[in-house]
Order: structure tokens, then C-alpha cells, then sequence
């Protein structure tokens, strides 16, 4: 991209953000996002580039120019530079691969790079997103977004004080058929009053003993582990199905079942279910959420002391779990393992209730208004539910979407950056829903109710307070921006 192309790119996104949230509809082109002349593409950087950084790297591929990618595995690593969909063309539509580090600081420190892409392990996150912000760049990055709820805090002062475009990977925001539609319902009063909220995000896998093993040469082990002490490295020979990584250990997709690196369900598919369901009761926006937790049942793979694991060779995270979450209005969102329509989200309310899950929409009140499923209980496509679209008009998607015509939800990203605004993910109303998610897990690791107060983001004891935040390891702490 030319320098005055750059510069006007971030001329725009700064002006957006001073709107924030304000940009109209009639501002946004109508025009679908898609590749830009050679002289004008953004330019990403990918940080992690595992199954799902690749993933999200060939997404964007086409609609910038991927010039670098980054990884601690030297195998992901090297997939990623030679990935037929990661890269750049040249003007005779040649592919150049990608220049590939190890360490995600010689990305930043490119002037010649706009935007990232942060698809790290969980507790990688923050840090790395701070100082993408402070180096001047965009950020896309997967979710959950933090590893704490001080580590909310940092991000949050961060994003104000730098105003880049800041796309969090929740894509259900983005699905319409399904989970917009049920926003939607619920906001334009389609099943009245909502009094309870079931969000149904699945148990997590137990294990047993999980032995030492040697460090796979192709892993920095010690940068992997990051703001976490290291702990002995532990895997099991057996391959998780198709995958190049242990069914049991410490890394790749396996961290998710570690407090130490993650928050187990409660993050892991919390930051999809719980946000669309605060998203829909409007219960997203700074100084809202619940102000009670009480976890009627929360069991863990291995003994607890004090909110603490025992145990360290195993999965420790809650895999059997009922969280009572109350807001001050009285409406009670329950966040359990399992429940009778599977996972997804039921709402209920004085009219009616409905299920949504990633495959469809269920119940009376979206029969009512022209909802149809397919034989294969599937939902239909918007565009052919002609009594639903009288319901529930383009526009209202639209507004929905903060005032940008529909569309993926990495393009969204893009015409944020372009035209300026919020993307539909933004981060401010993510880590409302991220401190929900945090404090239920608190809540099931100490085995009792915790109260919040949502206008202070604080708790009303020392134990549970002494959970908010966490000591970074020396060298990796992440940077507290006034």
C-alpha cells in the first residue's frame, strides 16, 4: 500500500472512532468488501498460525495482502508461509509466500504492516494485543479475548486510548438466519418480558494421569507458556484423531482444559453463547451484566483447595456445571453443561421461548412470524422466508450490525477500517460479555456464590477478589496503558 493510501486509511478509522457506534447507514458503501488494487491493500501480519490461525489467515487472504506470519511451532510455522491460500500476488498474480518469525514482535515492529491477526493460545492474547495497539495496528483477534478480568481492564484502556479498529472472532455475531434473527425477536419484544435465559456451551473432556514427555524440538516451550509459569511438559502418544498434536497435554487445542492458560467452557464457547445472550437482553454495555453468581453445581476433575487445583498432570477445569447468573432486573440466565435442547441458547419470556443453536431456530414464536426449518431440521435461508422479512426488515440487520450492511464478518472488519465505526465484535461490549464468562468460572472454582458489582467491576469479598487479576511471569508481563 502507498504511503498516502496508508494515511488516509488511518485517517478514516480514527475519525470513525471518535463516532463510535454513530457512523449511519447511508455512510457505508452497499458495495460487498473485496480484494482492492495492489497499490491499495492493507497489509496483515498473522500471529499463530495453528488449524484455526490458518483458517482465519485464508479467510482474509484476498481481501488484504498477507505479508507475514508468526508462530512458537516451527511446523505451523512453515505450513503456514507455504499455505496455497496465505500470502500475496504480485501483479502478474504470481504467489509470494509470507515472511515467517518466530517471534511475533518482528511483525510489530513493521512500518509496512497495518493491521494483525492475534489467533495465539488464550492466555497470549492480551499482551499481544496491547502492543499491536501501541504499535499503531488493527487487530483481529479470536476469541476469548482474555485471560482475567484485570486483563479486561488493560485492553479496554488500551483500545480507547490508541482507537484502531478492534474485530473480536466471535463470528456468531455475524450469523443472521440463526442468531441475529433471535436477537432480533427478542429485542423487538417478540416473547415479551424475558424472565430466564438458558445458555447450554457443553461439558468439557476429562483425563487421566497425563505423563512427562520431551518437548517436541519443533516448540519454544518456554515463550509458548508465556505469563504462566512453566510447567513439565506432559502429553500422551496418542494422536487426537486427524490432528498432528497429543490427545492429552498442556498445548495446541489441549490448553482449553487448564485454568492456568484458559477458562475452560466457560471462555471457550462462554464467549459465543453468553455474548449473544447479553447481546439480545441488552445487558452488553459498559456497567452491565449480572450482579449475582451462584453455582448450583460445579464439579471438577481433580480436587480443589481454595479455587485451586490440586493436581497438575491432568484436565482441571469444570466439566459438570450449573451457574446462576441474576441480573438486577430479575431476569436469571442459567450456564450449564448440558440441558434438554442441547447446546445453544433458550429464551423465554412472557409470549413464548425459542431455542437458537448454530443449526437453527426453534420454537412457536418464530413459527408465528414466518421462521421455517428444513426437513433436515436446518435453518432456511433469510432470503426465503418472505413473512419473516416483513417481521424483521433488512434494516433492522442492519442497525443490528451498527449500521453496515451485512456481510462476513471479517469483511465487516475490513470496512471498519475503511470507512470508519465499530466492527459488529467490537471490543468494548466483548469483554462485558468476557466478565461474565470469567466470573462464573470463579464462581464454580470456589464452589460458592459471588456478588459483582458491575459499575465498579469489583466483587464484595477478598477470596473472589484475589481472582480478578494474576502475576505475570518476569518477562512476560503485559503493558498497563494510562
Amino acid at each position: 500500500m502507498s504511503k498516502t493510501s496508508r494515511r488516509d486509511f488511518l485517517k478514516r478509522s480514527a475519525l470513525g472512532f471518535a463516532g463510535v457506534g454513530l457512523t449511519p447507514y447511508f455512510l457505508s458503501s452497499t458495495q460487498p468488501v473485496k480484494a482492492q488494487a495492489l497499490s491499495d491493500r492493507l497489509r496483515m501480519g498473522c500471529i499463530g498460525v495453528g488449524d484455526m490461525g490458518k483458517g482465519d489467515a485464508s479467510g482474509f487472504n484476498g481481501l488484504v495482502d498477507i505479508v507475514a506470519v508468526c508462530d512458537v511451532d516451527a511446523k505451523h510455522l512453515e505450513e503456514a508461509q507455504h499455505h496455497p491460500n496465505i500470502g500475496k500476488k504480485d501483479a502478474n498474480g504470481n504467489k509470494i509466500n509470507p515472511d515467517g518469525y518466530k517471534d511475533y514482535r518482528k511483525i510489530l515492529e513493521r512500518n509496512d504492516i497495518d493491521v494483525v491477526s492475534i489467533v495465539t493460545v488464550d492466555h497470549w492474547h492480551t499482551k499481544i494485543a496491547i502492543e499491536a495497539l501501541m504499535a499503531g495496528k488493527h487487530v483481529f483477534c479470536q476469541k476469548p479475548l482474555t485471560l482475567t478480568i484485570e486483563e479486561n481492564q488493560l485492553i479496554r484502556a488500551a483500545a480507547k486510548k490508541y482507537g484502531k479498529v478492534f474485530q473480536v472472532g466471535t463470528q456468531q455475531r455475524s450469523e443472521k438466519e440463526r442468531f441475529m434473527t433471535a436477537i432480533l425477536m427478542v429485542q423487538k419484544g417478540l416473547l415479551g418480558d424475558i424472565k430466564k435465559v438458558v445458555c447450554d456451551i457443553g461439558g468439557s473432556p476429562v483425563c487421566g494421569a497425563i505423563p512427562k514427555a520431551e518437548v517436541p524440538t519443533e516448540l519454544d516451550y518456554e515463550m509458548w507458556s508465556g505469563q504462566v509459569p512453566v510447567y513439565d511438559y506432559i502429553a500422551t502418544t496418542e494422536l487426537a484423531g486427524k490432528k498432528n498434536w497429543p490427545k492429552n497435554s498442556r498445548t495446541h487445542y489441549e490448553y482449553r482444559w487448564w485454568y492456568e492458560y484458559s477458562g475452560g467452557k466457560f471462555t471457550d464457547w462462554g464467549a459465543h453463547h453468553i455474548d449473544i445472550a447479553l447481546w439480545a437482553i441488552d445487558q452488553i454495555g459498559e456497567g452491565q451484566g449480572p450482579i449475582r453468581f451462584n453455582p448450583l453445581l460445579a464439579e471438577h476433575p481433580v480436587p480443589f483447595k481454595d479455587g485451586y487445583p490440586t493436581e497438575t498432570d491432568r484436565y482441571n477445569v469444570s466439566h459438570k456445571f450449573d451457574i446462576e447468573c441474576v441480573f438486577a432486573n430479575g431476569v436469571v440466565m442459567n450456564v450449564v453443561s448440558n440441558s434438554p435442547d442441547g447446546n445453544g441458547i433458550m429464551f423465554e419470556g412472557t409470549k413464548g421461548k425459542i431455542h437458537v443453536s448454530r443449526g437453527r431456530i426453534k420454537g412457536k414464536p418464530f413459527e408465528e412470524i414466518g421462521g421455517k426449518l428444513t426437513d433436515k431440521d436446518r435453518s432456511v435461508s433469510y432470503k426465503d422466508m418472505p413473512e419473516l422479512q416483513k417481521v424483521l426488515p433488512e434494516t433492522d440487520y442492519v442497525a443490528l450490525y451498527k449500521g453496515k450492511p451485512h456481510e462476513g464478518h471479517k469483511q465487516n472488519f475490513i470496512r471498519c477500517i475503511r470507512e470508519g465505526g465499530l466492527p459488529v465484535s467490537d471490543v468494548f461490549s466483548h469483554l462485558q460479555s468476557m466478565n461474565t464468562c470469567h466470573l462464573c468460572g470463579i464462581s464454580a472454582r470456589l464452589g460458592r456464590e459471588v456478588r459483582w458489582d458491575p459499575q465498579t467491576e469489583k466483587t464484595d469479598d477478598a477470596q473472589s477478589q484475589s481472582f480478578l487479576a494474576r502475576e505475570q511471569r518476569k518477562g512476560y508481563e503485559i503493558p498497563r496503558v494510562s
